[in-house]
This record gives C-alpha cells, sequence and structure tokens, in this order.
C-alpha cells in the first residue's frame, strides 16, 4: 500500500507540476503582460519600466521558476485590475465554489444512486429505459442553455427563485441543478453497471439460496460492493465541478473561483488566472487521488494492479 500511496502521489505532483507550466507558458503566448499591465494607451516607456519592474524581460523559463517559487509559498502576487494580492482574492472566493459543489455533487448523488439501483433491479424495464433516456439528455445538455432556461421559467415566467446573485441560500438552488444534472449521468451509469455486475454474482445467488431476504442482500451484500468504483468516480466528479463552474457562476453572477475565473479573462489579469489555473488544477488532482487511494483501501486488488 506505501508503494502504491507514493507511486500516486508523485504523479499527482508531475500533474500539477506540468498543468502550471503549460498555463504559464500559453498566458504568455496571448500576449505581453508588461502591455496588459500598463494599459493599451501606454507609451514605450512605461511598458518597459513595468518590463523591467516585475522581470519579464528576463528568460521565461526563469520567470516560471519564481512565479513557481512564490507560489508554492502562497504568494500569487497582485491583481492588475483588482489591485489587492490575488491569494486574498481567491480565499475570499472560494468558499463560494466549494459550497456550490458540495451542494451540486449531493444533489447528484442523491438523485443517481437510487436511480441506477432501480434500473439495476427493473433491467430492460421502461424504468430502465427512462433511466438510460435521462442520462443521455443530462450528458448531452449543455449547462448554458439549462441555466438559461431555468432562469426564464423560474425567475421570469414564474418568479420563484432569484435569477442571480450569492448572499442567500436561495440563490444556489439552480446553480446546484445545473451542475447537479450534468454530474448524474456517469453516476447513474456506474451505480446501475455496478449493481448489474453484483447481482449476476456467485455470492448474490448464495446468499439468496440461504433464504435472506431480497432487501437484506440487495443493500447489505449488493450495494456496498458496487459502491467501490463510485467513490472514485464521486471525487473526480467533485473535482470536476469546483473547476468546471466558471460558465455557470457567470450566468448566475455567483462570486466564486469561475466567476473570478470569467472576471480576469475578460480584464486581461494574468496573475489571476495564472492563480486561478493552478488552485483548481490542484483541487482537481488531489480529488482524484483521493478517490484513487480510497478505492485501493476499500479494494486491494487495486493496489497489484
Amino acid at each position: 500500500m506505501v508503494a502504491y500511496v507514493i507511486k500516486r502521489v508523485g504523479l499527482a505532483l508531475l500533474v500539477i507540476f506540468v498543468v502550471s507550466l503549460v498555463g504559464f507558458l500559453a498566458l504568455r503566448l496571448t500576449g505581453d503582460p508588461a502591455v496588459a499591465m500598463a494599459g493599451e494607451a501606454s507609451s514605450e516607456a512605461d511598458i518597459r519600466n513595468i518590463r523591467l519592474q516585475y522581470g519579464f524581460d528576463r528568460p521565461i523559463l526563469i520567470q516560471y521558476a519564481d512565479w513557481l517559487g512564490r507560489a508554492v509559498r502562497g504568494d500569487f502576487g497582485v491583481s492588475n485590475y483588482f489591485r489587492l494580492p490575488v491569494s486574498d482574492l481567491i480565499m475570499s472566493r472560494f468558499p463560494t465554489t466549494a459550497l456550490l459543489a458540495a451542494f451540486s455533487i449531493s444533489f447528484a448523488l442523491i438523485i443517481s444512486i437510487p436511480l441506477g439501483i432501480i434500473a439495476a433491479v427493473r433491467q430492460n424495464s421502461w424504468i430502465d429505459r427512462l433511466a438510460l433516456l435521462f442520462a443521455v439528455s443530462g450528458q448531452a445538455m449543455p449547462n448554458f442553455w439549462l441555466a438559461l432556461l431555468l432562469i426564464v421559467l423560474f425567475s421570469v415566467t414564474y418568479p420563484l427563485l432569484p435569477p442571480s446573485g450569492s448572499g442567500e441560500w436561495v440563490n444556489f438552488i439552480m446553480p446546484t441543478i445545473v451542475l447537479g444534472t450534468h454530474a448524474m449521468p456517469a453516476l447513474m451509469r456506474l451505480t446501475r453497471n455496478g449493481m448489474l455486475d453484483v447481482l449476476a454474482s456467485d455470492y448474490m445467488r448464495t446468499a439468496r439460496a440461504k433464504g435472506l431476504r431480497w432487501y437484506t442482500v440487495l443493500f447489505k451484500h449488493g450495494l456496498r460492493n458496487a459502491m467501490i468504483p463510485l467513490v472514485a468516480l464521486t471525487a473526480v466528479q467533485f473535482g470536476f465541478l469546483l473547476s468546471g463552474s466558471i460558465v455557470t457562476e457567470a450566468i448566475f453572477a455567483l462570486h466564486g473561483l469561475g466567476h473570478l475565473a470569467w472576471e480576469s479573462i475578460t480584464r486581461r489579469d494574468i496573475p489571476t488566472v495564472q492563480a486561478v489555473l493552478i488552485i483548481l488544477a490542484t483541487f482537481y488532482t488531489l480529488l482524484t487521488l483521493l478517490g484513487d487511494l480510497l478505492n485501493a483501501w476499500l479494494d486491494p486488488r487495486i493496489r497489484v494492479s
């Protein structure tokens, strides 16, 4: 187990490093950061002074090493637009994104797990077909289209929910539905497939032959084993919801990391974009790592695969 943990942690650190390097280089290819900081109306002398002041005249790999060294210590620089430390901006916006992701993954699990179990128990029935249709529709439906549809329905046609803002819990209802609906299909399909495999196994038939009640066999013996693959997928989906909420937060004006990323991209606030990118990538990678380690702990066969 120790060797497996070391291998997975090393791979996760490598992924974070590669993402930070590629993101840093890609942002530099979008334009000169000195011009973005000085403004398009500034003179060549102003741009040159900023380039010298912030070290933009140095080789790009030296700039990356300097930025990475400060980022590891939690220093992401100062926002070009907000004129505040980027770390303070992230700390103020992250709770909103984390809360939205927690609501969304909870909503997805509450709907997808029972639906997957029913679809497996009633395989090839109309309930199973309806569940599969729901999964395909949820996966294919764009987040922005569902968000706008909910706003028109519940904020314009029937003014029941606020269309924007993040001050109260009701502001999270529609964004939770949007992100949760996108996460539900994969969770539902994996639950269904896992339950089908378990229901066809020998030990389940033996348990039934011994006279155990059906719901005891299903939930105590079947569901417990079918949920093992769901652990890793839930962690991955939670990381996706943290990093993939930019469009949803922008539509509903939720002031989280996604909205901060959208604001920073539109205003070419490179230090903030870099920081948000590495923070979201780190959380996604660490949550994926957590899912793999939990799976390895629950199922020892994974450690030697």
